[in-house]
């Protein structure tokens, strides 16, 4: 794969005028955000070698050159999930291609359900560390040593100072920002409630479906990781509804306006 990346690496460069200062990708309901920013370009993910298609719904599957906060951002409208029968390094090609570029901060973003009752729908959540439960590992086979080494550390693998930032800036302007770890699992299937209880045991706060690989890989290649979550939902530990797209979407959007003000923020500062 490493010729791979690297290639498409070069294929966006010669595309682009300079290099984005950030990468972001967008989790579910949150893709139109981008749409909201000054862009300069689109590329379809169908249209850039080695992206593969985004089936999640409201993942729109473009690759956007946006300015953030006078910044330049590669914006991922859509994330390819294991789930959807991608191997793992289909899901971190992206990542992978940002690092190969020379791309040095990146923003992720996903939906989640809550483990805490006091994380309820349409909270804002800055992820502080994670629980890989997936089964496995983006870094599994040949490791490609320019990139990062073999067994690379996970200690603050979200960076303390966009931490410390994006908190500052939440309270003094008023945005409510928690802070929680984040378990992923592979899904599709959304967890039991014994599951659910047993990852809150663990010390899990939220569960979801991504970001953990893409996180590992930025973090292998040295790349700076601030990471979001927006709570869509609660899990079953707290109710015996099923849970809904719409219901999804819906609470995404209401936690996406002061996301995108904390992303501003850690934007104007690189």
């Amino acid at each position: 794969m490493n010729a791979d990346y690297r290639h498409t690496a070069s294929w966006l460069k010669e595309r682009i005028p300079e290099l984005p200062a950030a990468g972001l990708i967008l989790g579910t309901g949150l893709g139109d955000l981008a749409e909201e920013l000054e862009q300069l370009a689109v590329f379809p993910y169908s249209e850039i070698p080695g992206f593969s298609q985004s089936t999640a719904p409201s993942h729109k599957g473009n690759l956007v050159l946006a300015r953030l906060a006078g910044k330049m951002v590669f914006i991922l409208q859509g994330r390819f999930h294991y789930y959807e029968g991608h191997a793992m390094e289909e899901v971190v090609f992206p990542t992978r291609t940002m690092a190969a570029m020379g791309i040095k901060n990146l923003f992720v973003t996903n939906a989640a359900g809550s483990l805490r009752k006091e994380m309820e729908p349409g909270s804002l959540i800055q992820i502080i560390d994670h629980i890989n439960f997936m089964g496995t590992n983006p870094l599994i086979g040949s490791n490609d040593e320019s990139m990062g080494e073999r067994f690379p550390s996970m200690n603050q693998l979200y960076d303390p100072e966009f931490l410390k930032q994006g908190a500052n800036f939440a309270q003094r302007e008023g945005i409510r920002l928690q802070q929680g770890v984040y378990m992923a699992v592979t899904g599709p299937s959304l967890e039991t409630k014994a599951e659910c209880a047993a990852f809150a045991n663990m010390g899990a706060d939220l569960v979801g479906m991504s970001t953990v690989p893409e996180v590992i890989v930025a973090r292998h290649a040295g790349i700076r990781v601030a990471a979001f979550s927006i709570v869509t939902n609660y899990s079953n530990l707290f109710h015996d509804l099923a849970h809904s797209q719409e219901e999804i979407r819906a609470n995404a959007a209401r936690a996406s306006v002061g996301l995108k003000r904390i992303l501003g923020h850690l934007m104007e500062g690189l």
